[in-house]
């Protein structure tokens, strides 16, 4: 619970997961939007992933990132309610479109 919660205390995560929000998204990506160097950026997420907040796949040379629902149903509102809270933010919403710009 701890670790899910400070999974959450952190803009970097936070912005994290709101460029997941819809899709999955390669880590090169996060890295262009966010502005932030590639090991910082895979530190974060793999906080994320040792939170069970986000799951990887590699193709190739790059790791694909995406949500997913932790088991607990608690912490499945709160990351969804948290989503949507995101989706409200003028921050948050012009990092979406940035990604919108560069990817997929």
């Amino acid at each position: 619970m701890e670790q899910f919660f400070q999974a959450l205390g952190d803009k970097t995560r936070l912005r994290l997961l709101n460029l997941m929000a819809d899709q999955e998204v390669c880590v090169c990506y996060f890295v262009e939007i966010l502005g932030e160097p590639q090991p910082k950026v895979s530190r974060h997420l793999a906080y994320l992933r040792n939170a069970g907040i986000v799951s990887a796949r590699r193709e190739g040379k790059w790791m694909h990132y995406r949500i997913v629902m932790p088991p607990h149903m608690g912490a499945t509102q709160i990351l969804r309610q948290t989503l949507n809270w995101l989706r409200e933010d003028k921050a948050m919403q012009a990092d979406r479109a940035r990604l919108a710009k560069v990817c997929c």
